[in-house]
This record gives C-alpha cells, sequence and structure tokens, in this order.
C-alpha cells in the first residue's frame, strides 16, 4: 500500500512543492528553493531553484540558477540551467549559460551571450539551503576577535 499522505519521493514536482510569487507581490533579496518557483511579480535579486518559470507578467532583476528554466516575462541577469526555454514573449538581458537544451521560440527576445557548458549535473540540491560552514575554510570568522586592551575590561 502506497502511503498517499506524504506522497513518492519519486514522483515529479507536485503543487505543494512549487510556489508562487504572484503578481500583486515585490520581493528584494536572495531567493533560494529546492522545489520549484513560478514567478509573476517582481524579484529584485538572485533566485536559485531546481524550476524557476518567469510568467509573463514576471520580471526579475538578478541571475537565476535552476535545473529547468523558463522564461516568458522579463530578466535583467545571468541565467544558468540544464534546460533552457526563452518563450515567445520572453526578454532577456544578459547572458544565457546551459548544460543540456536551449528553446527559443519565434519572438523571443536575447541581448547577452550564449554558451553551452560542459556541466552535465546541476550543483542544485536539496540541502544547499541550509549547508554548514566549514571551519577549515576562514577560522579567523568563527573565532571570537582577540582583546587589544584588556585593562578596559577590568
Amino acid at each position: 500500500m502506497k502511503n498517499i499522505m506524504f506522497g513518492d519521493k519519486k514522483k515529479k514536482l507536485t503543487d505543494s512543492e512549487r510556489s508562487l510569487i504572484s503578481e500583486t507581490v515585490s520581493i528584494e533579496g536572495t531567493i533560494n528553493s529546492s522545489g520549484a518557483i513560478d514567478v509573476a511579480g517582481l524579484i529584485k535579486g538572485p533566485v536559485f531553484s531546481k524550476e524557476i518559470i518567469i510568467r509573463e507578467t514576471g520580471s526579475i532583476t538578478g541571475s537565476i540558477e535552476g535545473d529547468h528554466v523558463e522564461i516568458h516575462g522579463h530578466l535583467d541577469g545571468k541565467v544558468s540551467g540544464q534546460d533552457v526555454v526563452i518563450g515567445s514573449t520572453g526578454t532577456v538581458k544578459g547572458d544565457i549559460e546551459f548544460g543540456n537544451n536551449l528553446k527559443t521560440e519565434n519572438g523571443a527576445d536575447i541581448d547577452g551571450y550564449i554558451k553551452k557548458t560542459n556541466k552535465s549535473k546541476s550543483t542544485l540540491t536539496g540541502d544547499f539551503l541550509f549547508k554548514k560552514k566549514d571551519k577549515k575554510e576562514s577560522p579567523e570568522t568563527d573565532e571570537r576577535p582577540e582583546v587589544v586592551n584588556k585593562e578596559a575590561l577590568v
């Protein structure tokens, strides 16, 4: 018997793993998701997600990175993805980097360089959101600063 409540982890993305940034929403900052993001509103800042769809009303100013990227709205920044689709209503002002497939529909507006990369697998994983820093990388920042004037503490 299949556990219906929690679903099958091997299935494709479901609606519960999708996030919608609606037309009435404006966000400034970095967005990270291990699921999918549909953007119908405005975002200022980089977006990292497994799947990113910019709808016709959506606009992102900043770089985007995902396995599957569809742009039907406006992007002002770099695109990095395995499969990238620029729809007929899509506008990209920035470079496009893709690993597998690039599809551009009639009417797509692209102002930037297009490059196929040799990266066959995405660097995005489910735990990239909460990755702990390695103490060996930056030991100075993890420790307390040395007290220079010890008399001032007395």
